[in-house]
């Protein structure tokens, strides 16, 4: 395939549509107009049969103009008359062979109304008549008027010249709006190819509106919304960055100044064991911020990926989580609810999105958490409550963002993780204060 541009794309069309034009009018206009012109062929033919019959009568028109009269006086020149008495008497008229004026005559003789319209070939030439039956002392008589198709040829070429002419005149003519053309569709692109130049250089913050055209405005709209995502990635990008900076620069430094006060021979703590697990605990702290970076990581490359997904019971995955953290605050009891609910997802990240929900339950909760999975029409709503103090209300709706700082000073990846594997099941999480806690509302599909 043969690959244009915007400009030879547009002249390309330009001369298709001109080319598809002559053509039709070559196809159609011939034989339109030989049907006209032999219909105007015998018009002229009646109509100088009707005055040569009567020079003065009322049916004569006069000439609207001098063209119409050299036209006229062409046709007169070119209409012949023959009058015939009983088939065989030629009383008068223009000569003409025999054989055409044998088959004139016969055409005359069995004609039944009072006026007709015929034609015959003669050495390779149409001879267009008309006769007309007339009633005499001396019997029938015929009024045979004749025109050959020279006439009609003229007239065709002389058409011919001029839409010859006048296609000619158009094409030249045609070229200014084709020129406007060309400006007027090559200048939204060259606009919108100046703002992706722009991108490319990650310098987005001129925005792109065009107004006037449907299709280009959608098309700026669509870009628009491109530069707005754009814009909230790079500031998201920035602020991970900023965020991920600031989590693992705490446990680096707490580790590094305390591995220097022990090698210096200076405890922190009363004896080396605290002093060393301090340094653990740290190095713990850094390894599951850092596992939390690049699982979150992870799940956003998934996004095209098909999920391995498997029917099992609700209580496989949640008895387990339930195991891991009921020994991290002996005053605090986990129940699980629904168990046996049938769920259909990848149970590796649903183990993943409970054992981050269940650890944010456990900063806030006095003393009991909930995980609770409920079958609904074509959808399971698993849930987990605390018993803990109400979320304000201006932090419901950031409370999924990433590394978004908590009530109680927490900052992290976990609850935005949670929303990442929702939407990778389709499904859309909620955040619902109650009168004695507050419960996180995940609904999978079935």
């Amino acid at each position: 395939m043969i690959k244009l541009n915007l400009t030879q794309r547009i002249w390309f069309s330009f001369i298709a549509l001109i080319l598809m034009l002559g053509i039709l009018i070559v196809l159609i206009y011939p034989i339109s107009l030989n049907s006209s012109l032999t219909e105007e062929t015998y018009r002229i033919i009646e109509q100088e049969q009707a005055r040569y019959g009567d020079p003065y009568g009322e049916h004569i028109v006069p000439p609207e103009s001098e063209y119409d009269f050299i036209e006229r006086r062409e046709a007169q020149r070119s209409v012949g008359h023959i009058f015939l008495m009983n088939q065989f008497g030629n009383l008068e008229g223009d000569p003409v062979p025999n054989e055409v004026l044998r088959e004139m005559a016969d055409r005359a003789q069995n004609q039944m109304t009072r006026r007709g319209r015929y034609e015959l070939n003669y050495n390779d030439a149409t001879l267009f008549y008309v006769v007309v039956k007339m009633y005499t002392t001396g019997g029938e008589a015929y009024h045979i008027s004749y025109m050959w198709d020279t006439y009609r040829d003229h007239m065709v070429n002389h058409l011919w010249t001029r839409l010859a002419y006048i296609m000619l005149i158009a094409g030249v003519v045609s070229l200014i709006p084709a020129f406007w053309l060309k400006h007027y569709l090559k200048q939204p692109l060259t606009s919108l190819g100046n703002h992706f130049e722009q991108i490319a250089e990650r310098n987005w913050r001129d925005p792109f509106r065009w107004e006037g055209d449907d299709e280009f405005e959608k098309l700026s709209t669509q870009f628009e919304q491109m530069r707005q995502n754009l814009m909230k990635y790079d500031r998201a990008q920035k602020t991970f960055i900023q965020h991920a900076s600031h989590e693992l620069k705490t446990p680096i430094m707490v580790v590094q100044n305390y591995a220097q006060s022990v090698k210096d021979g200076i405890l922190p703590r009363e004896n080396l064991e605290g002093s060393m697990d301090v340094i653990l605990e740290e190095s713990k702290r850094m390894e599951k911020r850092v596992k939390n970076m690049l699982y979150y990581t992870k799940l956003d490359a998934l996004k095209n990926d098909r999920l391995e997904k498997e029917t099992f019971y609700f209580g496989a995955a949640a008895h387990r989580i339930k195991e891991r953290f009921y020994v991290q605050r002996d005053d605090v009891s986990i129940d699980v609810i629904g168990d046996d609910t049938k769920m259909t997802a990848d149970k590796e990240q649903l183990q993943v999105l409970l054992e981050n929900l269940v650890e944010n339950a456990l900063r806030y909760a006095e003393d009991y958490i909930t995980i609770c999975a409920e079958p609904m029409d074509n959808q399971v709503a698993v849930s987990v409550k605390n018993n803990g103090e109400n979320i304000p209300e201006e932090e419901l709706e950031h409370l999924f963002s990433p590394f978004r700082k908590g009530n109680k000073g927490q900052y992290g990846l976990g609850l935005a993780i949670v929303e990442r594997i929702c939407d990778l099941h389709d499904g859309k999480q909620e955040v619902i204060n109650e009168e004695d806690g507050v419960r996180f509302i995940i609904y999978l599909p079935r």
